[in-house]
């Protein structure tokens, strides 16, 4: 009798749903949690292993995993053994297979040196020497302190010399921007029926300032040119497990280390120092090594500018349609279509956009306001404005169906109280309905963004790139420049993925970028619902 009552009470759907629930919860803690272990740990520096093989030379490197093996050594367990041997250059591969009856001995060297280079990874090796031109040598110091004061002395200059080629830039981009000013110029002039020049002589005064900054140009990149060589000539001599040497560049180094030999504050230092520089630095090595920023940076201003779009549109389209249609056929067929909108794969909004946005309105902005720059588009190519309207138009119809269930779950009775006291239907919507909307409105925010941060195909044809060699934010007139291609998380995650000329090297990055772009959308995500309830409980407090 009690199953009986049970199962006409309905208990078993709660079960059923609290199963379900359970069950999702599960698979997103699982999911988190594979993607912290193999993200975070990355950057702890691993202890570096010294093998000495029965038949073959020594391997040395990072232990990155092992298999039941034959044999019974003592330290191993006759497994064999995956070693990360990085020296791409030398050896043109990154990992290595050890049998573990081929161990003979395992040692640890403390003098063992991981170096991580501009280019080719990782070097795995023993310092030998210095060959030093233009840096002195420091004295009363061994050779690893010698050379990390000169390696450092090297970066210091580096850096000097690429805020030079910076500056160098900045002079590029006047001399170009000269040079579009003067093809404004006779084309007015053309159009105008003007042979020559301006009565002013406006053309030959900007010739002249022309030739002045491309002399310039000239005279400080030979000298930027001729310093780097002299900067490379510093070099450091190394030597991998088998005694193979390699001559590398100071200015090629960007960190060294002797892992065997740090303590626990050492090595937090150094994962502290590489956290940093993914959150502020440049990728290098196809994306495979460096950092983020540019990716970071990329995403959420996509995501910005795509909220400025979508936001006030799916709001005003959701209140047309609650508030002013009236009831029929056609609000019948434009909700049924803005449901099925909804359903629409990402990648058509992308044709859509590559063709609506991109050639059509791109184009056309191209032809009246940049036509002395073609044939090179400007606005007719992708960018991160194009990006951001297609996915616009991708996350409308989500806030559009949750602004109107917002608006529906308001009391008919506000509404007219309100009209009652002498308010307008505007000042209705105004003043009672839409406020009491917002926490719904927000949903609608909150799950158009969520869904938007982690799209991927229709930015593929619509502006994303692998590398961006400049932002859309800068210290440039206009500062703002929607029409430069950017870099996105998801789009770094493919790439690295399965792009990568080295993928099962790269697998470690693709984890990473995995957690911080779920990292961002959390934060985005919080921020929303933070404001979601702070603007609930302070219309619940006006009502009482």
């Amino acid at each position: 009798m009690t199953m009986r009552k049970s199962w006409r009470q309905g208990e078993h759907y709660v079960w059923g749903t609290a199963a379900a629930v359970c069950l999702t919860l599960l698979i997103v803690v699982v999911l988190l949690l594979v993607v912290m272990v193999n993200g975070l740990g990355f950057f702890w520096p691993k202890e570096l292993v010294l093998l000495r093989l029965t038949d073959s030379p020594p391997v040395m490197g990072e232990l990155a995993g092992r298999e039941p093996g034959q044999g019974d050594q003592a330290r191993y367990g006759g497994d064999n053994l995956r070693i990360k041997v990085g020296n791409r250059d030398l050896y043109g591969m990154d990992f290595q297979w050890v049998k573990g009856e081929a161990v003979q001995q395992v040692e640890t060297p403390p003098d063992a040196v991981m170096l991580e280079r501009v280019e080719f990874g990782n070097f795995y090796g023993f310092l030998k020497g210095l060959r030093l031109k233009d840096i002195a040598a420091p004295q009363g110091k061994d050779a690893w302190q010698s050379f990390k004061l000169a390696r450092s002395q090297a970066w210091e200059r580096k850096e000097a010399l690429l805020e030079r080629l910076d500056d160098l830039m900045e002079l590029t981009q006047e001399t170009e921007d000269i040079r579009l000013r003067m093809a404004r110029l006779r084309h007015e002039n053309s159009r105008a029926g003007i042979d020559g020049e301006t009565p002013a002589g406006e053309l030959a005064r900007l010739q002249a300032r022309s030739d002045e900054l491309t002399r310039i140009f000239e005279e400080r990149n030979r000298e930027i040119v001729e310093q780097t060589r002299a900067l490379e000539s510093n070099k450091a001599v190394f030597a991998d497990s088998a005694g193979n040497e390699a001559v590398i560049s100071l200015t090629e180094i960007v960190r060294a280390v002797r892992p065997n030999s740090m303590g626990v504050f050492a090595k937090t230092g150094f994962y502290l120092s590489k956290l940093g520089e993914l959150l502020t630095g440049e990728p290098r090595e196809s994306n495979t090594e460096g950092g983020l920023f540019p990716a970071i940076f990329g995403t959420v201003m996509m995501v910005l500018i795509m909220s400025v779009f979508s936001l006030p549109m799916g709001v005003v389209a959701a209140i047309y349609l609650r508030e002013y249609a009236r009831e029929g056929l056609l609000v019948r067929m434009v909700r049924i279509a803005v449901y099925n909108l909804a359903g629409v794969p990402s990648i058509v909004f992308g044709v859509f956009g590559l063709g609506f946005f991109v050639y059509g309105v791109g184009g056309v902005i191209d032809d009246v306001f940049f036509q002395e720059r073609l044939p090179t588009p400007t606005f007719g190519t992708g960018g991160i404005l194009w990006a951001s309207l297609t996915l616009a138009l991708l996350t409308i119809p989500v806030v559009v169906v949750a602004t109107e269930e917002g608006l529906s779950a308001i009391p008919r009775g506000l509404r007219e109280a309100s009209l009652a006291l002498g308010a307008t239907k505007f000042q209705t919507l105004v003043r009672v309905v839409i406020p009491m909307a917002v926490p719904g409105i927000l949903t609608g925010f909150i799950l158009a963004m969520a869904r938007a941060v982690g799209e991927v195909a229709p930015l593929m044809i619509t502006g994303v790139v692998k590398l961006a060699p400049s932002l859309p934010l800068d210290g440039q007139f206009p500062f703002i420049h929607l029409e430069r291609k950017f870099m996105h998380l998801g789009f770094h995650i493919f790439d690295v993925g399965f792009q990568s000329p080295n993928v099962e090297a790269a697998k470690p990055m693709v984890y990473i970028t995995t957690l911080l772009l779920i990292v961002i959308v959390l934060v985005l995500s919080i921020t929303a619902i933070w404001l979601r309830n702070s603007l609930r409980k302070k219309l619940q407090t006006a009502t009482f």
